[in-house]
């Protein structure tokens, strides 16, 4: 593989070889298809004969068989796809390999930040998967019901999920770092009857108190009727009796019932799978839904022929299990029949070595890591990535928010040597993956996509729904594809007042985006408030609750401010109750508030205090203009505000 320094040409350039053994090949010589460019071109022009050869690809099984593979009737907001079929994923992801030579694989390899590590084959992990999913029946959790993951990602977290899914409920997962706020919300919009957690979980040798944030936030759901607790670190805790059970007490349980207790249960493709959380600009958390034959898929599909991940290769990615590429790794990397690699720590501690040691110990082949991340390393120097073997990398993988050039030429020459691409991807929850992505077999521009994911009819639009190139416009998607979310839980109206109201039959994503003249994708922001934080989305909406929750705070607005090592950090501004002035001691207060409610990661890095907060005539908080007066940039327009003033003192608090 050769690379080029000239970063405004291509940079990257697979090998014969390389392009050969690639998955994405295999899959296009099974299509009869001999261009990455014919490929794409088809898998839009046809989504049903592209869906219905992935399914084929992948393995996907279905019993009883599909009668269509897609349904449009309700419009292409409300596709429905396999109709008829029947599908429990957790069979594609583990049964199959029973018989076969991959039983005795690794299936999950985990290493703590304490040094531990335990290794599961695909025979062992099938089997405690079955143990736990007899434990859930024993205790009359099954079918439709909801439960909540609010684990580390430890080998108990692959597990849980699994049995969850294995036994017809829907996995809830969620943020780690969440504090009880966030989970109890969560909880109680979807009705979880259970909860899983940990005692603690170690971050820079201290540990993070799971369980004592969890039972805060459960003393607020009556719903949730079992809290089972995995013995993490070994820490003693208080338990309620009749709610709560060790994970060790669950899968005794699991293994005294009879053999029925363990079956899996006979899902539709259609059927829910999991509910994963992301945040808008306004209003309450979103529960993203997603079915049985909707997200893994698209994972796999995403993860092979982008990541090149096939049976027997170990993938790592710098996730948590309540960011969808948690979920992703687990069902994308099972249904290939590759090897899952967890980390369960700070990724700097107790050196900032620690990910290079991690990735040379377990002959890491695919690893995803964040630009926040690599700006948090590259500061420690290239030695420390010099000092481990790092030859098994064959794919970087970056996701979570956009590049800028110096992290991403410092992953690329430092710690990939040159050699290994970097595999952009760019999506969402609500997509189940990727709109673009990079893949091992087309060449690459620093920072950049060079296409969208095959299947994806992605475009760019302007104000007017009209295709553009070479500009800046909406990011959006003109076909369906059977990693849609099938909705909100609960919610429809706001699901297509959120993708599908600006222009019709058309989903936009909520980024900005361009195409240059040589075809390569560029991701550039938000195109909505939505914060992101270390790649991690909030909706200002969350934080603001909390912040007016304290009685000497009568109104709040939060923004996203460019950080060198978060990408983006939140700054709040708020109005003190009663006209009195804001001081230091409150700001702290309000900080502390935060993360204790919604998680230290989420807590703003300034709390500010002004008289009022720039709205429009019908009370509207225009963030916009907050943001733009604070980073001392053109606010535009100010015509619609009701106090035009407001804007001048915040701009008065810079610095």
């Amino acid at each position: 593989m050769t690379a080029l320094r000239d970063s405004d040409v291509i940079t990257w350039r697979p090998t014969t070889e390389a392009r050969a053994r690639a998955r994405l090949t295999e899959f296009m010589a099974a299509c009869r298809l001999d261009s990455f460019d014919a490929l794409y071109r088809r898998s839009v022009a046809e989504i049903e004969w592209f869906t219905e050869e992935v399914l084929s690809f992948l393995g996907i099984a279905f019993d009883p068989p599909y009668e269509r593979v897609l349904d449009l009737s309700r419009g292409v907001e409300w596709p429905r796809w396999c109709v008829g079929g029947g599908l429990n994923i957790t069979q594609a992801c583990l049964d199959r390999q029973r018989e076969t030579a991959a039983a005795g694989r690794p299936a999950v390899i985990w290493e703590g930040e304490e040094g531990e590590t335990r290794e599961l084959t695909y025979l062992e992990l099938l089997a405690e998967v079955e143990r736990c999913a007899a434990g859930l029946r024993a205790l009359g959790f099954g079918r439709g019901d909801a439960a909540g993951i609010h684990l580390p990602m430890i080998p108990e977290t692959v597990v849980a999920l699994l049995a969850v899914n294995r036994v017809g409920g829907v996995a809830v997962p969620l943020f780690s770092g969440y504090g009880p706020g966030a989970i109890e919300s969560r909880l109680r919009d979807v009705g979880a009857t259970l909860l899983f957690t940990c005692d603690a979980f170690p971050r820079r040798g201290r540990p993070v108190p799971a369980k004592e944030t969890a039972d805060q936030a459960v003393e607020r759901c009556p719903a949730v009727r079992h809290v089972v607790v995995v013995r993490r670190m070994g820490v003693e805790l208080p338990r309620r009796e009749r709610r709560d059970l060790w994970w060790s007490d669950l899968l005794a349980a699991g293994g005294g019932a009879a053999p029925s207790a363990a079956a899996v249960e006979p899902t539709g493709a259609e059927d829910p799978l999991i509910v994963l959380y992301t945040s808008g600009t306004t209003g309450r958390p979103k529960g993203i839904l997603h079915s049985h034959c909707g997200f893994p898929v698209k994972s796999a599909q995403d993860m092979a022929f982008g990541t090149d991940v096939g049976p027997g290769t170990r993938i790592t990615w710098v996730t948590d299990i309540g960011w969808m590429m948690g979920p992703w790794l687990i069902y994308g990397t099972l249904i290939l029949g590759g090897t899952i690699v967890l980390y369960d720590g700070a990724p700097d501690h107790p050196g900032p070595d620690r990910m290079w040691g991690f990735c040379a110990r377990h002959s890491v082949e695919v690893l995803g890591i964040s630009p926040t991340l690599v700006r948090a390393l590259m500061v420690h120097g290239e030695s420390l990535v010099r000092g481990h073997d790092l030859s098994a990398l064959r794919i970087l993988g970056s996701t979570g928010e956009p590049w800028n050039p110096d992290p991403w030429w410092w992953l690329f020459k430092k710690v990939g040597g040159g050699r290994v691409p970097i595999v952009n991807y760019s999506g969402g929850t609500e997509v189940s993956g990727g709109i673009l992505m990079g893949n091992p077999i087309l060449p690459l521009k620093p920072c950049s996509f060079p296409a969208p994911c095959p299947g994806i009819a992605a475009d760019v639009v302007d104000d007017a729904g009209r295709s553009v190139r070479g500009q800046v416009g909406e990011l959006a998607i003109r076909k369906p594809w059977i990693g849609m979310a099938r909705g909100f839980w609960k919610d429809p109206d706001r699901y297509v007042a959120t993708y599908w109201s600006r222009f019709p039959g058309l989903w936009v994503h909520g980024d900005w985006a361009r195409v240059d003249d040589d075809g390569f994708w560029y991701i550039l922001g938000r195109s909505d408030d939505t914060l992101k934080v270390g790649g991690k989305r909030v909706g200002p909406a969350e934080v603001e609750s909390v912040l007016v929750g304290h009685p000497e705070v009568a109104a709040a607005a939060v923004v996203g401010v460019p950080h060198e090592l978060k990408g983006e950090a939140i700054v709040a501004f708020c109005v003190a109750a009663g006209g009195r002035d804001g001081d230091a001691a409150l700001a702290l207060e309000l900080k502390e508030r935060v993360a204790a409610e919604l998680g230290k990661p989420l807590c703003p890095e300034r709390v500010l205090f002004v008289r009022d907060l720039p709205r429009t005539r019908n009370a509207k908080v225009m963030r916009r203009l907050i943001r733009a007066a604070y980073l001392g940039e053109d606010p535009g327009d100010l015509s619609a505000l009701e106090n035009p003033e407001a804007v001048e003192a915040i701009r008065a608090l810079r610095g």
